[in-house]
């Protein structure tokens, strides 16, 4: 059993927190997975810096621009990971597109997520019938490859939930990431689809920030992602992040775990 597999086993829901990787820079990146893992996240996404992150909002756009002009690469990263590792054994889930995956080269990179304890990757420009080329890599060096599920999915949310690894990210809106209001999408039909043809678990992402959207979507699923509401947080705070983002972890984790 997977880490990620785990984690789903031994909490009845989870929270599941994003950074992007070197905003405002890796240093801080380290004390804020750190800050995360104490405040009760039970798995942590990570984003590797892009020039072109299509699924993203502004927020995490230009948290992608700040990385970025600080110099983070993916080589930086995974050194920055290694030291996150002798601190703690948290499932670690990357989100990053295509192009860096083939730009490093597909089996160095897996073999680096293996070596450095990386237990997933989401790569939201990767589509279903393109997958398998990704996924024998994934498989061969012990990384779940999660897969996405959108409101516009429909006939395909059962075949792409078939074949799921680690959990499955079910998008609550359409658009790209970012803080909404309110979340109209029928989370709980979606889940109910999915859960007929599989038993990997269920985490909603997209738009949520607060305690009680965190504790309405784990109520109608496995557990909750929240990004550019974090995202947003070290954008205000900086190289002082990590005590309000830990803060703001602790709240949305105790809401998770309400549901």
């Amino acid at each position: 059993m997977s880490k990620i597999s785990q984690a789903f086993k031994n909490k009845k829901k989870c929270f599941i927190p994003f950074v992007t990787a070197g905003d405002p820079d890796l240093a801080v990146t380290k004390e804020l997975i750190l800050a995360m893992a104490s405040a009760g996240a039970d798995i942590i996404e990570i984003g590797i810096p892009f020039s072109d992150p299509v699924a993203e909002g502004e927020v995490i756009q230009r948290a992608n621009v700040r990385a970025l002009n600080a110099g983070t690469t993916t080589d930086r990263l995974f050194e920055m990971l290694a030291e996150v590792r002798q601190l703690t054994q948290i499932p670690l889930v990357f989100l990053t597109y295509v192009n860096p995956i083939f730009i490093y080269g597909t089996e160095k990179f897996m073999e680096k997520c293996r070596q450095i304890g990386i237990d997933g990757v989401i790569v939201p420009d990767l589509p279903y019938e393109e997958k398998n080329e990704l996924l024998a890599c994934c498989k061969a060096y012990g990384v779940d490859l999660i897969s996405l599920i959108a409101p516009t999915s429909d006939d395909r949310i059962q075949m792409i939930a078939r074949e799921a690894m680690g959990y499955i990210y079910v998008v609550s809106s359409l658009g790209v990431t970012g803080v909404r209001s309110n979340i109209t999408t029928d989370i709980g039909a979606i889940v109910s689809r999915i859960r007929e043809v599989t038993d990997t678990p269920v985490a909603v992402g997209f738009g949520i920030a607060t305690p009680e959207q965190a504790e309405k979507m784990a109520a109608l699923s496995d557990g909750a992602i929240v990004g550019s509401a974090i995202v947003k947080l070290v954008e205000q705070y900086g190289t002082a992040a990590a005590g309000p983002v830990q803060e703001y972890v602790a709240r949305m984790a105790a809401a998770v775990a309400r549901a």
